[in-house]
């Protein structure tokens, strides 16, 4: 029987776990760091002893407020925690310290650009919680081992509403929303260490329903990439099951990334009875009005604002502000550039073409590059002037500026003997050796062949050493010839 895939249309929501960058955990001063030895980021407060009392961490509610001003939520002022109850072998204490019913961010979107236009991907809540430990199945061969180093780690959940229609649209929001974490640098997005983790929603209906069909959960996934394998796998596998008679079971499933397939790791009642209650050793706490402008000062001009500067009032092409604002490092970089030089499109030209391509080849980052903002300005200044063109710049020039970052280009230029001649008498002199070495050439092109002057050109280019202005020889020849 054949499935007819058309007639349905896919409904999506995403969590997205964002571990916020503070350099302790959410209610105490345990290291809040990636890695170390397992249980070793740990104390009493952390693995839930008898007596201790958790205090939270203002800087974690700072980033989180920082996070829902840049998606335009709504900020909630009386917040309180709440005990999430349910058994975990990485929650020491038997329950999860987390937000229920006044999230710290309320409402909001992210605007993603798609094939038909911007489109606004709305957000349900932003809310505080703490990370779980870890279980480790490959240590032991009988026992499963746990490490309590990330138990506490300050969160925040990032709940959209079920308004994402395709896999793309997910693969676009995600990307769009690591973008601003990694701007505001509340999160480093990292999904690979697991500091930005994201589960799915995903549901079926006919096209033109409005009820939402019954969803599935792929918990745990850990790249960009991988989100948008398993919902277009999801879809197909809902799509098959229906169209055969199958009814969905509310489930939660799991990814398996070496086939692109998901598995069921554990059906779902309608409603977990969490037996949520306002945590008894945490007291409430208010966002005040001068809390919340001073973190409004903290937040950067964000991908899109730039964007907005770079085309209308830079003239850069589209292509070229949204590849410098891929990431905040970049961007900040060609701030540095443009307060060095008027030439905006040259600074892009430069960042998007040799320096991304050194960076890539050497699996290097911006901040890792060695030459400065206000050497790469003079090094534009350089081929502006006419004292190099843009390839012996980029090819010759621009690696001894990275060997030596205390190197000065017209120094570097000089000493490789790379300046070119904007003396017309000396380039006459090139431009008239050339032309008398191809007298049948000369002929040619005063007879109509007028693509024979790049051969001209390349030949002064070589008897000059590549010395030769390419503008001033290109008047030369032309006076030459057509006198």
């Amino acid at each position: 029987m054949a499935v007819n895939y058309d007639k349905y249309e896919i409904v999506v929501g995403l969590e997205v776990h964002a571990q916020l960058l503070t350099q302790t955990k959410l209610f105490c001063g345990d290291s809040a760091s990636f890695g170390g030895e397992p249980n070793t980021h740990v104390s009493a407060i952390t693995l839930g002893h008898p007596g201790t009392l958790p205090k939270l961490s203002k800087k974690a509610v700072e980033y989180a407020v920082k996070m829902g001003l840049a998606c335009h939520c709504e900020i909630e002022r009386h917040n309180y925690f709440a005990r999430k109850n349910y058994f975990y072998p990485d929650l020491p204490k038997g329950y999860q310290i987390t937000q229920h019913t006044t999230p710290i961010c309320k409402g909001g979107f992210v605007v993603i650009k798609t094939a038909n236009g911007d489109k606004n991907i709305l957000l349900n809540r932003i809310h505080l919680e703490e990370d779980a430990g870890k279980s480790l199945h490959d240590v032991d061969e009988k026992n499963t081992s746990i490490d309590y180093n990330r138990a506490g780690v300050p969160l925040i959940e990032i709940v959209t509403e079920p308004c994402l229609q395709s896999s793309d649209e997910a693969f676009l929001y995600l990307t769009e929303l690591r973008k601003i974490l990694r701007y505001t640098e509340v999160c480093d997005g990292n999904m690979e260490e697991g500091s930005m983790r994201c589960d799915a929603n995903v549901s079926i209906r006919l096209k033109g329903e409005k009820k939402l069909g019954t969803k599935v959960e792929v918990k745990n996934l850990n790249s960009i990439r991988n989100v948008k394998r398993a919902i277009e796998f999801e879809t197909k596998r809902l799509i098959e099951l229906v169209e055969n008679g199958g009814n969905v079971t509310q489930e939660t499933r799991s990814f398996d990334a070496n086939n692109g397939t998901t598995f069921s790791m554990r059906t779902k009642e309608d409603a977990n009875d969490y037996r949520y209650f306002a945590d008894p050793d945490l007291t409430p706490f208010n966002i005040t009005d001068i809390f919340l402008e001073e973190i409004k000062k903290t937040i950067p001009a964000l991908p899109e604002e730039l964007i907005a500067k770079y085309t209308s009032v830079l003239m850069l092409p589209e292509y070229d502000a949204r590849v410098i604002c891929d990431d905040k490092e970049t961007s900040d970089f060609f701030e540095k550039i443009i307060k060095q030089t008027t030439n905006y499109k040259a600074a892009a030209n430069w960042l998007i073409g040799p320096i991304k391509s050194y960076l890539n080849e050497n699996s290097l980052l911006i901040k890792d590059f060695s030459v400065s903002a206000e050497t790469l300005a003079q090094l534009i200044q350089l081929v502006d002037e006419g004292k190099v063109n843009f390839s012996v710049a980029s090819t010759k020039i621009l690696p001894e500026l990275i060997k030596d970052k205390n190197a000065n280009p017209l120094e570097v230029a000089t000493a490789l003997n790379l300046v070119q001649s904007s003396d017309t008498s000396e380039v006459l002199i090139w431009v008239e050796e050339a032309l008398a070495k191809m007298p049948d050439k000369v002929a040619e092109y005063k007879k109509g062949k007028k693509g024979l002057i790049g051969l001209f050109v390349g030949e002064v280019k070589r008897i000059s050493k590549g010395k030769a202005d390419p503008k001033l020889t290109n008047e030369i020849l032309l006076q030459k010839l057509n006198s």
